[in-house]
């Protein structure tokens, strides 16, 4: 039977200091680790809800409700995820008005003609956190491809309640290019679905309309900052993973402009710039493999006031970003951050992250 380490604690987010827990140094002194959920099958995103609990998906296609208490259960009435390689039940996001709306929206691979793809689903989370009900599929997008890799899917609610999405080119590298198509784009829909207004390629004939922007691989994280403008983080090929601030309409270049190179080592398009694509705000090289992305409020840490911090699934740790251009200036790492899947600050000013590899859900906070 899984396990469950908790008690609850009011000072910090319901829960307690876990049976399991570590420290690691850092640049602000030292950091304690708490394994907060344990015995996770590839967790993939988690959401905290305003009444002190937490939702997290698992790829396998459970979504699991944590109560304040420590109580975990599988949420009845989640949308059928269609597990293949990397795709499955992915992000979970909570609305900003969750305690009037009782919204979570949820993005999964789904099935379609010749493969699969990625969609958005949006339900009802009942009072006791253990069934979702009227779960519809909001956005799905066209027109589909086959493989299992490269489906993207972060959301995030911008603050006009527009739900922004990443969706990778599933492998297709030139979909990326082609706006006919949703493969290798961030699209903004409507939380009860269809494209915004304002949308860049409304008017454009034959474009998806829910295109924001596009020339993208595979962004497994995204976020607004204390503006509200939407950055997201991407994985290159070898080498070029990418840090980027999402502009309306833009073209962010992939697959004929990259940092990185193919894996067989040929060179990627034309190179590292052509006119009309955006540059990134940073890349890696060699390759991370980022997963997850938040930038920190200052809350517990102020000395890392608006800084961002992303997911190493490669390399195992938690990457720490700042000043302007960005710069990688922190590795935050320990026996814990294995296959960082997705890092969040938590209503405290916590920073929470998942472990793909250790199955758990860790919380870090100031060690004294």
């Amino acid at each position: 039977m899984r396990l469950l380490r908790m008690m609850i604690c009011v000072s910090l987010l319901g829960f307690s200091s876990p049976l399991t827990a570590q420290s690691i140094q850092s640049s602000q002194g030292r950091i304690a680790v708490e394994a907060v959920v344990e015995d996770l099958k590839n967790p993939w995103g988690f959401a905290f809800l305003p009444e002190d609990g937490l939702l997290i998906t698992e790829r396998g296609g459970r979504l699991w409700h944590v109560a304040a208490d420590g109580k975990r259960t599988a949420v009845r009435g989640v949308p059928e995820a269609h597990v293949q390689g990397q795709g499955g039940l992915l992000d979970v996001v909570v609305a900003r008005n969750f305690s009037q709306s009782r919204e979570v929206f949820l993005s999964l691979a789904v099935r379609q003609k010749g493969g699969s793809g990625t969609a958005v689903y949006r339900g009802i989370l009942s009072e006791d956190g253990t069934k979702l009900t009227e779960a519809k599929r909001i956005f799905e997008m066209a027109p589909g491809s086959s493989g299992g890799r490269h489906f993207g899917s972060r959301i995030v609610e911008a603050l006009d309640g527009t739900l922004f999405v990443t969706i990778g080119e599933r492998g297709d590298r030139p979909a990326a290019q082609d706006i006919t198509r949703h493969e290798g784009t961030v699209v903004r829909i409507a939380r009860t679905g269809g494209a915004v207004g304002d949308n860049p390629f409304q008017s454009q004939a034959g474009a998806q309309p829910e295109i924001w922007s596009f020339g993208h691989r595979n962004p497994q994280g995204a976020t607004l900052d204390a503006e509200g403008r939407l950055w997201v983080v991407e994985h290159g090929a070898k080498g070029g993973d990418e840090v980027n601030f999402i502009k309306k309409g833009a073209n962010f270049g992939w697959p004929v402009i990259s940092y990185g190179a193919h894996y067989s080592g040929a060179k990627i398009g034309v190179g590292i710039e052509k006119a009309g694509m955006e540059q990134p705000a940073f890349y890696w090289d060699p390759s991370m493999a980022p997963s997850g992305l938040m930038i920190y409020s200052g809350k517990l840490w102020p000395q890392w006031r608006g800084d961002f911090f992303v997911g190493s699934l490669k390399f195992d740790y938690v990457s720490r970003l700042s000043g302007a251009p960005l710069r990688e200036v922190e590795k935050i790492k320990g026996s814990a951050t294995k296959r960082v899947r997705d890092v969040r600050e938590g209503p405290n000013g916590a920073i929470w992250f998942l472990s793909d590899d250790k199955g758990t859900l860790y919380r870090m906070t100031p060690a004294n």
